[in-house]
């Protein structure tokens, strides 16, 4: 009876190893081309997260080396980056922000500003670095959604009013960042028709 109760065991433990090592292959077996083009296409603007749940540490380095990675115009890298994680000012800055409510819920939020000083088109700079910190956002699990400052002058002055960065800098958005609370979907946004091939 041992035996038999010693086999079965080793015959359990041989098909659940099979089994979850199954599953970790499926998830190693895309390719890396793959894994690029699937956390693009499921990028989406989270809103609402679990409240008071922080981002590690760890996975803000991560967000900040994405935005850093962007490409810049003639590689001039105007961008900087301010880092909130402290509740007061969060909530500051969603009381000031007309569209930035959800910073209410977010433990976590990344501005990205730039010198001004240094590059004419800082703005295209800073959107590459935006997206990159989105889509690292994506790949980490956690909620992301881009909110605009400028080109508007009160909700720039209204980051500033709460950051006092130099003035010299402005800043292109907030991003409101925190673990969702809810299962999102991303939007189909393939358009065929919005291609067009050697001529209009």
């Amino acid at each position: 009876m041992k035996i038999k109760i010693i086999f079965l065991s080793i015959m359990l433990f041989a098909v659940t190893g099979a089994f979850i090592s199954c599953c970790n292959k499926d998830k190693t077996s895309k390719s890396a081309d793959e894994i690029v083009l699937e956390n693009i296409a499921n990028r989406k603007s989270v809103r609402n997260y679990v409240e008071g749940k922080q981002v590690e540490s760890e996975k803000i380095e991560k967000l900040l080396r994405a935005g850093m990675a962007a490409p810049s115009g003639k590689n001039i890298q105007p961008w900087e980056f301010v880092v909130i994680n402290e509740r007061t000012v969060l909530d500051a800055l969603a009381a000031e922000l007309p569209y930035a409510k959800m910073l209410q819920q977010a433990t976590l939020a990344i501005i990205v500003c730039a010198d001004t000083l240094k590059s004419e088109y800082w703005y295209v700079d800073c959107a590459a670095a935006t997206e990159n910190i989105l889509l690292a956002a994506e790949a980490l699990e956690l909620g992301a959604v881009w909110t605009a400052s400028y080109p508007y002058a009160n909700r720039m002055s209204a980051v500033h009013k709460v950051t006092q960065h130099p003035d010299n800098v402005r800043s292109l958005c907030v991003i409101a960042i925190g673990y969702p609370s809810m299962k999102e979907s991303p939007k189909d946004k393939w358009k065929p028709e919005k291609i067009h091939k050697n001529k209009w």
